[in-house]
């Protein structure tokens, strides 16, 4: 039994520590999937405790793997790992069953579990605490109490300090597509496939060919059948989803990545929510990047009346694209935020509260 309660205690104790560590290298991302779950169970009054629950979910459920890693506080940490497996359980139980959001999030980006692929992880989490519970009791710390409370004061402190770096800055591990260094586009791309699809004037059957192959030197096939409709298919595995767009609604994503120039991009998933507070210090970026003929794009995904009220209140002028407001979260945890990028490449990528200087970010490799 002894044996089986160290095993057990490691299992669960590297699980939420695990848990814990790559929700806490991005707390607004966890933040993020704690407001689908409040959307989705109509508390939208609760989104403000987003981020807190974040940041405290983070810190405890790593806090508590450390405490079960070194065996500290045995009684508390048991009961504790206790409830909010019971919490969770039933939770993700709830989330197979019913889908209220795609994923549950207890990995982060680092690992995309599938609801019941959580819930099943949960099972089985659930059935190596019995055995840490059950033995809270039998075994003494082998640890003083002041050298207890040292331990978890000073993990809780570290971790919460770690958060908060990631929070204010980026993420120190970036498990999205958007990572610095990531190639965007396409190595030597296949074409796109247009199927065209013909409809018979008579029976209303259609038929489907991979243009250019249909037979349009067929004048009675020509005679029975009339275009309807084209499908696109493309063959490419892109390394990202994300779409920017014109004002007039023209895809212009190959031409943003495939520029061979430095291209700064600021994004602001919303405009009149983001933190503007180092407006001077963009539109310096801005301008020497525009006297060295790099382009410089706000992206957005506020309305076209949003951008018209901000460029005039702030008297930022730039070319402008929209895009989703989750693929912009998902670039960068920052609102705004700033990315270069080059020949496809992300160059790097700076929160609001820390941007460079136009000198610094040339440098960059």
């Amino acid at each position: 039994m002894r044996i089986l309660r160290i095993i057990s205690r490691f299992v669960v104790g590297l699980t939420f520590v695990l848990s814990g560590f790559v929700k806490g290298v991005d707390p607004l991302g966890t933040a993020y999937k704690i407001e689908d779950y409040f959307i989705a169970f109509g508390t939208d009054w609760a989104m403000p405790l987003a981020l807190p629950l974040a940041v405290f979910l983070c810190v405890t459920e790593f806090s508590l793997g450390v405490f079960l890693l070194l065996n500290i506080f045995k009684k508390f940490t048991a009961w504790m790992v206790l409830l909010m497996m019971l919490f969770f359980t039933l939770l993700t139980l709830n989330d197979a069953i019913f889908n209220p959001v795609p994923n549950c999030g207890c990995f982060g980006d680092f690992l995309i579990l599938s609801n019941w692929d959580t819930f099943y992880k949960n099972l089985v989490l659930d059935f190596f605490l019995i055995f840490v519970f059950i033995s809270r009791n039998k075994y003494d710390s082998v640890y003083k109490k002041s050298t207890e409370w040292s331990l978890g004061i000073l993990s809780i402190a570290i971790f919460t300090l770690f958060n908060s770096y990631n929070l204010y800055r980026l993420p120190v591990l970036d498990f999205r597509d958007w990572k610095v260094g990531k190639k965007l586009t396409v190595e030597n791309p296949q074409p796109l496939e247009y199927y065209l699809i013909y409809t018979n004037k008579s029976t209303g059957e259609t038929q489907e060919y991979l243009s250019p192959n249909y037979p349009f030197n067929d004048s009675l096939w020509m005679a029975q059948y009339e275009y309807t409709d084209m499908r696109i298919v493309d063959p490419n595995s892109r390394p990202t989803d994300v779409s920017f767009f014109d004002l007039s609604g023209n895809n212009v994503t190959d031409d943003i990545l495939g520029d061979p120039l430095y291209h700064f991009l600021l994004i602001s998933y919303d405009l009149d929510e983001g933190d503007w507070d180092h407006m001077a210090e963009i539109q310096q970026i801005k301008r020497k990047a525009e006297e060295n003929a790099y382009s410089f794009s706000l992206i957005t995904a506020s309305s076209e009346d949003i951008i018209s009220k901000f460029q005039k209140e702030k008297g930022f002028y730039s070319e402008v694209y929209q895009s989703d407001d989750i693929d912009l979260k998902t670039i960068i945890r920052s609102n705004p935020g700033l990315i270069i990028l080059k020949e496809g490449v992300v160059i790097s990528k700076w929160s609001k509260d820390y941007l460079p200087t136009y000198d610094d970010i040339i440098k960059e490799p």
